[in-house]
């Protein structure tokens, strides 16, 4: 059993200092795909986070829970400011 190296509190706490910043989003859907995106963290809630495309084309937002991060299947990182 891999041991993680931080709890579910502190990946709230994390995703939470993002709130309405650009961020860069990775998501690992299985069998050797990826999906990255960047777009606004628009809501935190206490079970899920939603995040809002930068992409004209894409109506709507994604929501993904704290327990996603946590594993590793979602990774959020503030963007660069270097655009």
């Amino acid at each position: 059993m891999i041991k993680p190296k931080s709890d579910l509190t502190s990946v709230k706490k994390t995703i939470a200092e993002y709130f309405k910043r650009q961020v860069d989003v990775t998501v690992n859907l299985g069998r050797n795909k990826v999906l990255r995106y960047c777009g606004e963290l628009s809501g935190v809630y206490p079970a899920l986070f939603t995040v809002q495309p930068n992409d004209k084309n894409f109506l709507g937002k994604t929501s993904y829970s704290y327990a996603e991060v946590l594993c590793g299947n979602v990774k959020v990182k503030p963007r660069e400011k270097a655009e």
